[in-house]
């Protein structure tokens, strides 16, 4: 059996990231991560994660690179960050999250991020190093 993909999204804005803690299940709750979720039969990752942050946050967004790795969630479910641009929208915890948070490359150790998504930081601050390079 093929493995179902979650896709997390690195959400990108003004040289910070999106972090949002999550509300539920219990096992996750009060703890830190980059809003997703699964991929539907018949849908790229990209296509996913601009539909997912739409519904989880209510914004439109735009899939630009899959971030390097990936992680085993559980049996079957295969976890993949993917950086992404805010095109329009303010995000809102509208579904699985109790609160929302713009944080820059200082700010990014100091969370409780769940264990997957921590191990993507380095590919994080790199990715926001990177485009605070950039000219506007």
């Amino acid at each position: 059996m093929d493995n179902r993909i979650v896709v997390g999204g690195v959400l990108i804005h003004r040289g910070r990231v999106l972090a949002a803690r999550r509300s539920a299940p219990p096992e996750c709750a009060g703890r830190w991560e980059f809003p997703g979720g699964k991929a539907e039969p018949g849908e790229s990752e990209e296509q996913a994660l601009e539909r997912e942050l739409l519904e989880e946050l209510g914004v439109r967004a735009r899939a630009l690179r899959r971030l390097p790795g990936s992680w085993t969630v559980r049996a079957g479910l295969e976890l993949r960050f993917w950086a992404a641009d805010l095109l329009s929208g303010d995000p809102q915890p509208l579904e699985d999250h109790s609160e929302l948070r713009w944080v820059g490359p200082g700010e990014l150790a100091g969370l409780d991020w769940l264990d997957h998504d921590r191990e993507v930081l380095p590919h994080v601050a790199r990715l926001l190093a990177e485009r605070d390079a950039l000219p506007l």
